[in-house]
């Protein structure tokens, strides 16, 4: 894989660099509340406008359903990218119409600019070859180098991702190619004890890469919705809580499994409960009652792990070489269900080893809780991606990369 030092040496002063990040950023309106993964591509794109390229960036937001919707512009993102940057960023209104022509054509040496939502056309995400063939040949007619960048994309099979590098000069921008030496350090070159926390919504999303860990981790810990589908496993109650009960069979399997294994598999011993979901807007106080994991009664909900699980899994990542955490251990977002994710993410800065956050919503909690970005290994901005490097899976944007 050619990565941006590369193509810096070569010389770009002049040519038109197309450089596919990832600006899929939350927003509350036209309010960027989490710019975490725009602030992680401004390396990239300030390197290529320092060294005289015009740097093209293209992104998707959303799940628009391949047409032009506003609620999905990527006008904010282009605007906080110009304020990192401390430049003036031009914005295309479309992503390979006259606006974008225009746009591109309008560029000096050093500019930059962003298109529209790349998945504003719809043989962006297309399923048919040829539809997105088409899509890939008109982004290459705007550029003359690409620059894969946007992580949080690899794992797709889309147009600007896999098709459109095959077409023009491509490189790994940094964020790429940092990505994919940590993502080594944890298949390649674990330093042990390997420890996994993992938790967020659903138990389905994690499947294939508990499959994995299971032959590669020393622990795996359980938190979030997805805990609720282990207790029952094991024959708890669970109340209203988050349950996926056709993984049921799955999960006994998978504790089974880590018995045989030798891997410690910790779900929690306490979680906090409450007869309704929290309102998030208002932030309302919730009032919840800390249980015992195997007395949660039946007309409540599981929201957060308790605090002795708090205790114990602080204890289980304080020895760790390694670290890998993909999910929050509650509803963090509400300052009563906080305390579970805030806990793992202070054992994780506290842990002597090398630590990585996997990216999605565990980065977000990360930042709004109030954490030095600093204090962790690597904060990741695939949480997709990421899980489906350490499944074992060919992840397109990359194979594209490496061609």
């Amino acid at each position: 894989m050619k990565t941006i030092d590369e193509l810096l040496s070569e010389g770009v002063a002049g040519k038109r660099v197309f450089v596919r990040a990832d600006l899929n950023v939350p927003l509350d309106g036209t309010t960027i509340t989490d710019d975490g993964r725009i602030r992680a591509v401004v390396p990239t794109v300030k390197a290529l406008a320092d060294a005289g390229a015009r740097v093209i960036v293209a992104s998707h937001l959303g799940r628009p359903k391949g047409a032009p919707d506003p609620a999905f512009s990527l006008a904010p993102a282009a605007a906080r990218l110009g304020e990192l940057l401390g430049a003036d960023v031009a914005f295309a209104e479309d992503t390979v119409g006259s606006s974008a022509e225009a746009v591109v054509t309008g560029l000096a040496d050093g500019g930059v600019a962003v298109i529209e939502n790349l998945r504003f056309n719809a043989g962006e995400t297309s399923k048919d070859d040829a539809e997105r063939a088409a899509f890939a040949d008109k982004l290459a007619g705007l550029a003359d180098v690409y620059v894969g960048d946007g992580f949080g994309a690899v794992h797709r099979k889309h147009a600007s991702v896999f098709d459109l590098p095959k077409r023009l000069p491509h490189y790994a921008g940094y964020l790429s190619a940092t990505e994919v030496g940590v993502l080594k350090k944890l298949t390649d070159e674990v330093k042990r004890p390997y420890v996994v926390a993992l938790g967020g919504a659903k138990v389905s999303d994690k499947l294939a890469v508990i499959d994995q860990l299971l032959g590669r981790a020393d622990r795996l810990l359980i938190g979030g919705g997805m805990a609720y589908t282990f207790l029952k496993a094991k024959g708890y109650e669970v109340g209203i809580s988050l349950l996926q009960e056709d993984q049921i069979p799955a999960v006994q399997e998978y504790i089974e499994r880590a018995g045989k294994n030798g891997v410690e598999l910790v779900l929690p011993v306490d979680v906090l409960v409450a007869p309704e979901f929290p309102d998030l807007k208002t932030k309302a106080p919730a009032n919840p009652t800390t249980v015992a994991a195997d007395a949660i009664p039946a007309d409540q909900e599981g929201l957060d792990i308790g605090p002795e699980t708090r205790k114990l899994y602080a204890s289980k990542l304080a020895d760790a070489g390694t670290v890998f955490w993909n999910g929050p251990m509650g509803v963090f977002e509400h300052p009563d269900y906080a305390e579970g994710t805030k806990a793992v993410a202070q054992a994780l800065v506290d842990a002597p080893g090398f630590t990585v956050v996997g990216g999605g919503d565990s980065a977000a909690a990360v930042r709004t809780l109030g954490f030095d970005e600093n204090a962790f290994g690597h904060i990741s901005t695939g949480g997709g991606a990421s899980l489906e490097y350490l499944e074992g899976k060919t992840l397109p944007g990359l194979a594209a990369l490496e061609d």
